[in-house]
C-alpha cells in the first residue's frame, strides 16, 4: 500500500512540475520512479509510457471537442508512432541498463539546453 501512496504522488508531482514548466512528464517520471522506487530503467520508461495513455486519450477527445484536431494527419501522426515505439523498444531491450540510463542521462540534459536556448530567445539572457 505504501508503494501505491508514493507512486500516486510521483503521479501528482510529476504532472504538476510538467504542466508548470511544458516539459514531458517522462523527463520527470522515470527518474523518480528509478531513483524512489528502484525500477529499472526499461521498466520505468515503459511504466512513463504507459501512464501517458489517459493524459493523450482525454487530451484527444477534449481537442477533438473543439474542433482542433486534424483526423487525418492524427491517423498518420498514430500508425507511425506505433512503428516507432515498437523500434524503440527492441532497440531499448537489447542495449545494457548502463548504457540506456546514460542515454536518456544524455536526453535529459539535451532538453535542458533547449529550455535554455528557449528562455534565452525570448529574453535575450541567458538564466543564472
Amino acid at each position: 500500500m505504501t508503494n501505491l501512496v508514493v507512486i500516486g504522488l510521483i503521479g501528482v508531482a510529476g504532472g504538476t512540475l510538467a504542466g508548470l514548466f511544458g516539459v514531458g512528464g517522462g523527463t520527470l517520471f522515470v527518474p523518480a520512479l528509478t531513483l524512489v522506487l528502484g525500477l529499472t530503467q526499461l521498466h520505468a520508461e515503459a511504466s512513463s509510457l504507459l501512464a501517458i495513455l489517459p493524459t493523450a486519450l482525454v487530451g484527444s477527445w477534449r481537442h477533438q471537442r473543439y474542433g482542433n484536431v486534424d483526423l487525418r494527419a492524427a491517423a498518420v501522426v498514430g500508425a507511425a508512432s506505433i512503428a516507432g515505439v515498437e523500434g524503440g523498444v527492441q532497440l531499448a531491450e537489447s542495449l545494457p541498463e548502463a548504457l540506456l540510463r546514460r542515454l536518456f542521462g544524455i536526453l535529459l540534459a539535451l532538453i535542458a539546453v533547449q529550455i535554455v536556448w528557449r528562455i534565452h530567445r525570448r529574453s535575450g539572457t541567458i538564466p543564472r
